[in-house]
């Protein structure tokens, strides 16, 4: 979407607080031990206790509908993981925790992989880098750059560690929908793509594997994993491009948003 009153910034800055909120008391249920469906009913819980819905919750694509409330995906699975009674968290794995809401019309979108218990110090960097690629993505959600300033960035930080960006699955625009223009790919070169307007919300998300950047589609037909078996980390913002440069939007309720060197 493209903000074009104080209404509308009000409105999609609101359900962006609303899934940060879900998100961040999401993460901080993670241990060893929990299994994946449990910690999707949290997510389903705190939904409700704010008054919003999940926006992936019999999300349809063709004839599959997607059967959790938000996504969560473990050690090599992409994204899309669904949560389930058998999927019981070990100390050194890692989760990612998307999370998409609808509050009074507009949805808010954000995803961060957390560590359960100790990981080892490769794992670490993993998250480590793919949360600095998101911040380089968003520094370049300028109005006048192209798309592909976002892309390049993101594409930069992470070859650079010796990790591959997922092509399969891209960054999106945000509003109404789940999904709008302009896609927001983590590959490509500065010129690239669309160029940015003042007033648009982007969801800002690399998806960065350790190994190569190919992936395979689990048995579930929901669940994307890395084709190697390898590790994959996922993190996002939802962002305005704004009249004084980017404003990430999904800041939990009672704090502020990183500071953008």
């Amino acid at each position: 979407m493209i903000v074009r009153n104080e209404e509308q910034y009000t409105a999609i800055k609101e359900a962006s607080q609303v899934a940060a909120t879900v998100l961040d008391r999401m993460c901080a249920l993670v241990v060893p031990g929990m299994n994946t469906y449990d910690l999707d009913q949290a997510g389903r819980r705190f939904i409700e206790e704010l008054e919003a819905e999940s926006a992936c919750y019999k999300y349809q694509v063709g004839s599959r509908v997607f059967p959790s409330w938000t996504c969560l995906s473990v050690n090599d699975e992409v994204v899309h993981g669904i949560g389930t009674l058998e999927r019981v968290l070990k100390e050194g794995d890692i989760i990612s925790v998307d999370v998409c809401t609808r509050y009074r019309g507009y949805i808010g979108d954000n995803c961060r992989t957390v560590p359960v218990g100790r990981v080892d110090s490769q794992l670490q960097r993993l998250l480590d880098v793919t949360e600095e690629s998101m911040y380089d993505g968003i520094k370049n959600a300028v109005a006048g750059n192209k798309v592909g300033k976002i892309s390049s960035a993101v594409q930069k930080k992470v070859e650079r560690a010796g990790f591959s960006v997922i092509r399969d699955f891209v960054g999106h625009g945000v509003g109404k929908s789940l999904h709008e223009e302009p896609q927001i790919p983590n590959f490509g070169r500065p010129g690239d793509y669309q160029r940015l307007k003042r007033g648009m919300v982007l969801c800002i998300e690399p998806m960065v594997n350790m190994g190569k950047h190919k992936i395979a589609m689990g048995d579930d037909g929901w669940t994307a994993l890395s084709a190697d078996g390898s590790p994959s980390a996922h993190f996002e913002h939802t962002v305005l491009v704004g009249e004084n440069g980017p404003e990430i939007l999904t800041v939990p309720e009672g704090k502020t948003a990183p500071a953008l060197a």
